[in-house]
């Protein structure tokens, strides 16, 4: 599994990119062949609240599965993120489970 962070109009910690790598690769538990997970973060009008929008993308043999979220700090932005994925992959599993 890829795992590739964009952000946008700033630069990324450290710290941020090994929380962001830490939760993305969980999201194996909930669906085995995620192929590449994409997480965009980007700073929208500095200085005002919920300005922080974190998008995920994860890209499942002949699907993506999209999710966005808008935010105080990228972790909770990530977390809303996983949570809302998760939710997505677990239903994806029992489509292909159906056919």
């Amino acid at each position: 599994m890829e795992i590739k962070i964009q952000s946008i109009h700033f630069d990324a910690t450290e710290k941020l990119q090994a929380f962001i790598q830490k939760k993305a690769e969980k999201l194996e538990k909930s669906f085995e062949d995620i192929q590449k997970v994409e997480v965009q973060l980007k700073v929208v009008k500095p200085a005002t609240a919920m300005n922080k929008e974190t998008s995920l993308t994860v890209t499942v043999p002949g699907n993506k599965l999209f999710v966005e979220k808008t935010c105080d700090t990228f972790e909770e932005g990530m977390d809303l993120c996983l949570d809302a994925m998760k939710v997505q992959l677990t239903k994806f599993k029992e489509k292909l489970r159906n056919r």
